[in-house]
């Protein structure tokens, strides 16, 4: 029997987006290695992770005609094989090859938001759709955790650049597998939909995803909130591994408390996304959890030196549940929100603002660390999140 077709999308998209963040996190879980190989100070990695973004917000913002004209699974499939390619030029080593094989990566991850978002909401139950929503995006800190435990060790044992083609193996089985899926979830694309340099890159393409954006209010608000998330996620993902070594874990000890940190935000998606259905109450929910998070990221900002690996992944593990595990509760709630013809756009606008966030949190974080060290930026990070949660309790109650 043909399983039902919310559940294939939910399989389609759940892989793509275990893939994608898989090859996007390998270079952050690498950073000691990669960093002492090329010769630059270890808070270079940020920088990295910010051109990551940057290379995703180019997609979500020149994107959407692609999307438009080839169809979710197979603008999933070019993402792999941007990211894939990414993973290649990275294994040269050389540190301006590095920051291209960066935009591509990000590049490569630029679809995974808008084409899940439109190929959930055309199939998702309305009673369980946030629930399928974080299933989702629960595969981001799951390819993280992944990448945590099998690029780490592999890095240690075998080099940092051999480790990488792990990476390409994955991206590429990811978009074989999800091939045989576009002529049910690809049907509905616009063939005439012109992909012309011109096109692409004229303004009204840009302004698309912020103009779905505007029609309400709640999601502008929303989304705000998700952008101060992105600063703490960005942070957290970025230096936790160069960060938990100068807390005296070894590679591999850091890359299981940053397995621990991503896999407790697998489980938070699912939960905390099924507790937003029960509740009805999504907005709130997620400001109740920015509070926690805040509190969470204060206590990893200042783990003592030797505090030993229990201890340090347990504190991770927090961060990661309360601090990285706000996505899918927000692109459902976007999704809701927007016009039913408006779906990709909306998700493209939210997620733009989003890896903005993702943009400014590493590089400011790397600004930071030589003169404020390590404890005051992610101490920084949580209050900037506190800060947000009451701004956004205070317009909740006004509604």
């Amino acid at each position: 029997m043909r399983p039902p077709a919310w559940l294939l999308a939910l399989g389609a998209t759940l892989l793509a987006q275990s893939a994608a963040s898989f090859m996007g996190q390998c270079l952050p879980v690498v950073a000691p290695l990669l960093t002492a190989a090329t010769g630059v100070a270890p808070e270079r990695i940020g920088n990295l992770s910010s051109l990551t973004s940057l290379g995703t917000v180019l997609f979500l913002a020149f994107g959407s005609p692609f999307l438009a004209r080839f169809g979710p699974v197979r603008s999933l499939q070019m993402g792999s094989g941007f990211a894939i390619a990414g993973m290649l030029v990275a294994a040269s080593g050389l540190w301006p090859a590095l920051v291209v094989a960066a935009l591509l990566l990000g590049i490569g991850y630029g679809p995974t938001p808008p084409a899940g978002s439109r190929i959930l909401a055309a199939t998702a139950p309305a009673g369980h759709r946030t629930l399928i929503f974080s299933i989702k995006q629960a595969g981001a800190p799951a390819g993280g955790a992944l990448a945590g435990l099998l690029v780490a060790p592999l890095a240690a044992r075998f080099g940092w650049q051999p480790a990488l083609l792990l990476a390409v193996a994955v991206g590429a089985g990811s978009a074989l597998v999800i091939g045989p899926l576009r002529a049910m979830m690809d049907s509905e694309r616009d063939h005439a939909r012109s992909i012309h340099p011109r096109d692409v890159f004229h303004p009204r393409t840009l302004m698309a995803p912020v103009d779905a954006l505007r029609t309400s209010p709640a999601m502008i608000t929303l989304t705000a909130l998700a952008m101060s998330f992105s600063l703490v996620q960005g942070t957290l993902f970025s230096f936790s591994v160069t960060y938990l070594t100068m807390r005296g874990l070894t590679l591999a000890e850091a890359g299981f408390a940053y397995a621990g940190l991503q896999g407790a935000g697998v489980f938070a998606r699912v939960f905390l996304g099924w507790l937003a259905d029960r509740t009805g109450r999504p907005a709130h929910n997620l400001t109740a959890q920015a509070y926690l998070a805040a509190a969470a990221v204060t206590a990893y900002a200042f783990i003592p030196a030797g505090a030993g690996l229990a201890l340090t992944a347990t504190i991770a593990t927090l961060a990661g549940f309360f601090g990285c595990s706000w996505n899918g509760i927000c692109l459902a709630e976007v999704a809701r929100l927007s016009p039913p013809d408006r779906v990709a756009d909306a998700t493209s606008g939210s997620t733009l603002f989003i890896f903005l966030g993702y943009v400014a949190g590493p590089s400011l974080f790397a600004l930071a660390v030589p003169w404020l060290g390590w404890h005051i930026p992610f101490a920084i990070a949580g209050a900037q999140l506190a800060l947000m949660a009451v701004v956004q309790t205070v317009i909740l109650m006004r509604r």
